[in-house]
């Protein structure tokens, strides 16, 4: 590997200055190679491809887990890697500042924080709580002197699509704490995608794609920074090998008939 993590911090911030670009999720260090060789500009890791990988599910790896993890995949390419940091891994603000720092450690160029609450996932800090939470992570990124993204982040749409209005609000509260870009996974129409992006910019936007729909060029138009995936190109892998376990198990090879040849991947991975 050849650039150093403060080239990659550079380009990523460079990459939110104009455009729309892919930032697709590998969940460990080949397939984070993959989606180099194919020839994505930079990587954002996931909570739940990751945790799958060790055959638990969504928010149950711990911090350690998690540093070890991303120190994986930054080493791992040539690319910026923005880290799913969940909701930073601490109940306090004083934890989240450490963790943050921790996290910026292992060279990624971006994390997010969401608004999920530390230990009861299924609830969310309200907007007072959130603030002071990215106001957190800002301070330890400024202390480390590095130019990190910061993602603030809100999980509403995925507990309520409907309250559309409520997540952009607090958006606006995350980018006035100190976020340099903002995320709502869940917002799907356009109308409701052109609002947020006009109520947090000049910051970019963030926007989670989750099947056919939009492609790259509608999200450009509508003025969206960056389109991730989250966990679905895990899932898609795991789909495969489910399926083709499935047929092996009825007694049938047929499922292990690939296009991709084990000497693609082994020349993929050698270079």
């Amino acid at each position: 590997m050849n650039r150093t993590f403060t080239d990659k911090r550079i380009s990523f911030r460079a990459l939110h200055k104009e455009g729309c670009f892919l930032l697709p999720n590998p969940w460990d260090a080949g397939s984070a190679r993959m989606l180099q060789h194919l020839g994505f500009a930079a990587l954002a890791s996931t909570s739940t491809g990751y945790a799958w990988t060790t055959g638990r599910p969504d928010y149950a790896v711990t911090l350690d887990d998690v540093i070890s993890h991303l120190k994986s995949l930054c080493d791992s390419v040539d690319l910026p890697v923005n880290a799913d940091f969940e909701s930073g891994f601490s109940s306090d603000v004083e934890g989240l500042f450490d963790s943050v720092k921790q996290a910026i450690q292992t060279g990624v160029a971006g994390l997010s924080i969401e608004d999920r609450i530390f230990g009861n996932v299924e609830k969310l800090y309200e907007t007072p709580a959130a603030v002071e939470r990215i106001k957190a992570a800002r301070k330890a990124i400024d202390d480390s002197g590095e130019e990190v993204i910061l993602v603030g982040r809100t999980e509403g749409l995925l507990i309520d699509p409907s309250a559309v209005s409520k997540a952009i609000d607090k958006l606006v509260a995350l980018a006035e704490a100190g976020a340099d870009c903002l995320y709502a996974p869940g917002v799907g129409k356009k109308e409701d995608i052109a609002t947020m992006v006009k109520a947090v910019a000049p910051k970019p936007l963030n926007v989670l794609a989750r099947g056919p729909g939009l492609n790259l060029s509608a999200f450009m138009d509508l003025g969206v920074r960056r389109v991730s995936v989250g966990g679905a190109l895990a899932l898609v892998s795991w789909n495969a090998m489910r399926d083709a376990a499935q047929k092996l198990k009825a007694g049938s090879f047929d499922g292990l008939v690939t296009e991709t040849t084990g000497g693609q991947l082994n020349d993929i991975f050698a270079s």
